[in-house]
């Protein structure tokens, strides 16, 4: 079993004799738990993928998360610590014929009584025939399944095979645990730690800012820097102009957590509120083009949209979220055009702050009311002794009324008479103002309170 096994992986190239000639993120890629970076929603003590990895319990599951976050070294090091054989697979260069040949070995070893684990990167690339492959031999316990993907599984995966699978989110690293990889990358004996080379901490918390989670991209980006770096004797100094050339531009140093990264999402956001979309869109550029992620960028203009365009416009938000999704989707560079066009859509909308300024006003009274009680007749009454307590009594149904609204007060008594949505008279606002000015008035008139 042992030679077999240890022959699969050597056939596959699964652990390859790191060299110098490798690249910093292959040369330093964990060999154990303890070297693993992140994700310790998954792997702290006593978390479930720990325990399944220490008492070698795998189970079929799936590795979802973004780009540089471990899915496929988690896979090397539990290839590791099994006593499985494990088969390492590409869903890039593998076809129905390949899938069969490694299913037929399982079946055989499964009759000898070992197990098979199947790891299949970028399982989102197979096509539903590809999955469907795979689902009688998970089904029969053949093997055990590890699907790496950068994709939601609900829809890129087939939902019978999704069902046999546990799924595992690998969250983007933490800019600390980021910079904390690439100081042991500069003393590391597997990256450079042979070397004399000098980088400022602030330097290196730079490059933790710009690689958005994924350090794939931080150990690149380092390598550039050190083998771009200044010789000077026998050190190599790497400094904040090397490190700009290294990239071609300053958007390694742009500080997402500093000043600067508050000055410039101010400055889109009152551009925007000011209704000037060149600004606006001039100011999305600067965050994009220095290493912003599109995804706080349209995370900001979804706040917007109903904080300064509100009822004004409502489809503001539908633009917004749209923009969100795209820049999911797709990704920088691609997604920057979404962006401005949720910018400019923003920045041209009719505003309105009725909306924040009305939950803003609630919010104080609901902080200062915290123990005020739920008017009787809008309390819900799902057992007798409610009922006895008069809970639900009087209670009107609306759909019921030929005008679809009742005179019944819903705010408690302390609050009769406020008036927390206060409509402006821009855009689509000015429709919900006489609406609400109908509703209001028609409800006095049949006794109301409020």
């Amino acid at each position: 079993m042992a030679q077999r096994r240890e022959s699969r992986l050597k056939q596959q190239s699964f652990f390859d004799s790191r060299t110098q000639s490798q690249p910093l993120a292959a040369r330093l890629r964990p060999e154990t738990l303890e070297e693993f970076a992140g994700q310790r929603h998954l792997l702290g003590e006593g978390k479930i993928l720990r325990q399944l990895i220490d008492q070698d319990l795998i189970s079929s599951m799936i590795f979802w998360g973004p780009p540089g976050v471990g899915k496929t070294t988690l896979a090397r090091i539990i290839a590791r610590r099994t006593q499985a054989e494990f088969v390492d697979f590409s869903a890039v260069t593998s076809g129905i014929k390949e899938i069969k040949e490694v299913m037929a070995a399982a079946e055989r070893s499964r009759m000898m009584g070992d197990r098979t684990i199947l790891f299949v990167d970028e399982i989102h690339r197979f096509n539903k025939a590809q999955q469907d492959a795979f689902l009688p031999y998970v089904e029969r316990g053949s093997i055990t399944l590890i699907g790496a993907t950068t994709e939601n599984p609900s829809f890129e995966i087939n939902s019978a095979l999704l069902s046999r699978c546990k799924v595992f989110v690998l969250q983007p690293l933490k800019e600390g645990e980021i910079a904390e990889l690439l100081r042991r990358a500069l003393t590391d004996e597997r990256g450079f730690g042979k070397l004399q080379v000098e980088m400022a901490d602030e330097l290196v918390r730079a490059v933790a800012a710009f690689a958005n989670g994924d350090a794939r991209t931080a150990l690149g980006t380092l390598e550039m820097a050190v083998l771009n770096g200044e010789r000077q004797g026998e050190r190599t100094v790497v400094t904040r102009e090397s490190l700009e050339q290294c990239i071609s531009k300053k958007s390694l140093l742009y500080d997402k957590g500093g000043e600067e990264h508050y000055n410039l999402i101010s400055a889109l956001h009152k551009s925007m509120r000011n209704s000037d979309p060149s600004a606006a869109i001039y100011w999305l550029a600067r965050m994009l083009e220095a290493g912003e992620d599109p995804l706080y960028v349209a995370r900001r203009l979804i706040r917007f949209a109903s904080e300064d365009v509100g009822m004004a416009d409502s489809r503001a938000l539908e633009v917004a979220v749209a923009a969100y999704q795209a820049s999911h989707f797709i990704g920088m560079p691609e997604c920057s055009v979404n962006l401005a066009h949720a910018v400019t859509y923003l920045s041209l909308a009719p505003k309105s702050n009725a909306l924040y300024a009305g939950y803003e006003s609630a919010k104080k009274d609901a902080l200062g009311m915290l123990a005020e009680p739920v008017p009787l007749q809008i309390r819900n009454a799902p057992t007798r002794l409610m009922k006895e307590l008069h809970y639900g009594e009087g209670y009107e149904y609306a759909h019921d009324a030929d005008e679809k609204v009742t005179a019944m007060q819903c705010l408690p008594d302390s609050l009769l008479g406020k008036r927390y949505y206060q409509p402006t008279d821009q855009g689509s606002e000015k429709r919900y103002r006489e609406r609400l000015e109908q509703i209001e008035r028609w409800k006095r008139e049949h006794g109301w309170k409020g």
